[in-house]
C-alpha cells in the first residue's frame, strides 16, 4: 500500500486529495494552496524567479533561465530524501510549470529508494486530465475512487453543455498571458465550446501560442476572458494598462460591450485538475450572464 506521497504542483495536489488520499500526502510543491489544509506542509520547490512581477519581467527571466539549459525551479533534495515517499506526482506538460521530470528522476536516482513511483502528468487536453487522474490514481490503489470522480466531473460539464447549447455563440478570446500577448490553448477551447462560446484563435490541444494584436483585432472578439498563467486576480489587474493602454484595445467588440473580464488564472484555467469544471461553469456565467446566473464560484472573476 502506498503510504506516503510527494506531490510537486498544484494539479496533482488537487487530484490526490481528490482521490480520498489527503492524509497521505507529505510534501508539496511551493504553489500549493488548495485544497486549504495542505497549505503547512513541508514545501519541496521553489522558483528561481520573483513571481511577484510583472507579466514581461516573468516572462524576461524565464527566457533567460531556459537559455541557460537550466529548470525554472529548485528541488529541495534534501527534504525529499528526509519525506521518503513511496510516489512523487510531477509534469512533463510545460517546462515553465513546475520541477522538471529529469530533475526529479535524477533526485530519485541519486537520494530515494528504486521503488518510488514517479507518476508524471501530461495534459493537452480534456480528456487528458482524465487519464492522468486515472494514472495517479492507479499508482495509487485508488482506481475505483478515480471512476466516482470522473463521473461526477464529466456530469457536470455535460450540465453546462446542456444549458448553453441552444444560446448564442461570442466570439471569445483567452489571454493567458500579457506581455508577450499570448491566447490560451490547449483544454480551454473544449472548456469555451461548453460553456457556449466560440473560440477560433487556437486548436484544441495546441499548447498557448502568442498572438499579435493585428491577429486579435482582426478576431474581433466580443468576449475577451483575461486569466494570466500562475496570477491571481490582483496580480492580473495590476498588469491590465498593458493591454488598455495599447492603441488598438478600443477597437475590439469586447471593449466597447464591456464584456472584458479577469478570471482566477491560478486556480482554475491553467491548473488542470478537479476544479478544471469549475473553470467551465465561470465561463458559462460570463458568456451567458443572465441564462447561466449563480454558476460561477463567488469571487472567481471580476469585470474590467
Amino acid at each position: 500500500m502506498v503510504e506516503r506521497i510527494a506531490s510537486l504542483l498544484p494539479s496533482s495536489t488537487e487530484i490526490v486529495c481528490a482521490l480520498g488520499l489527503r492524509e497521505r500526502l507529505v510534501g508539496v510543491s511551493h504553489e500549493c494552496d488548495y485544497p486549504t489544509d495542505v497549505v503547512g506542509l513541508p514545501v519541496l520547490t521553489e522558483p528561481k524567479l520573483d513571481p511577484r512581477g510583472t507579466s514581461g519581467d516573468i516572462d524576461a527571466r524565464v527566457q533567460e533561465i531556459v537559455q541557460e539549459g537550466l529548470s525554472v525551479y529548485r528541488l529541495n533534495t534534501d527534504a525529499l530524501q528526509d519525506l521518503k515517499p513511496d510516489v512523487i506526482v510531477t509534469q512533463d506538460q510545460c517546462e515553465v510549470c513546475a520541477v522538471s521530470l529529469p530533475d526529479v528522476e535524477d533526485a530519485v536516482q541519486c537520494f530515494l529508494t528504486p521503488d518510488v513511483k514517479v507518476v508524471s502528468l501530461n495534459p493537452e487536453k480534456l480528456g487528458d486530465i482524465w487519464r492522468d487522474i486515472r494514472n495517479v490514481a492507479a499508482a495509487t490503489g485508488q482506481q475505483e475512487a478515480a471512476d466516482t470522480l470522473i463521473q461526477g466531473l464529466e456530469a457536470r460539464l455535460r450540465e453546462v453543455a446542456v444549458k448553453t447549447e441552444h444560446l448564442p455563440r461570442p466570439r471569445v478570446a483567452c489571454l493567458e498571458w500579457l506581455e508577450p500577448l499570448m491566447v490560451a490553448g490547449n483544454w480551454i477551447p473544449e472548456l469555451v465550446d461548453m460553456a457556449g462560446g466560440e473560440y477560433g484563435l487556437v486548436e484544441a490541444g495546441a499548447h498557448t501560442p502568442p498572438i499579435t494584436w493585428d491577429t486579435l483585432v482582426a478576431y474581433q472578439p466580443e468576449v475577451i476572458v483575461i486569466t494570466p498563467c500562475g496570477f491571481k486576480i490582483p496580480q492580473s489587474q495590476a498588469d491590465l494598462s498593458l493591454l488598455t493602454a495599447h492603441p488598438q484595445w478600443g477597437a475590439l467588440p469586447a471593449v466597447q460591450q464591456n464584456r472584458v473580464y479577469v478570471a482566477d488564472g491560478n486556480a482554475y484555467y491553467n491548473r488542470p485538475g478537479p476544479r478544471i469544471v469549475e473553470s467551465a461553469e465561470i465561463l458559462a456565467e460570463m458568456l451567458h450572464p443572465e441564462a447561466c446566473a449563480g454558476m460561477a464560484v463567488p469571487g472567481s472573476y471580476v469585470r474590467v
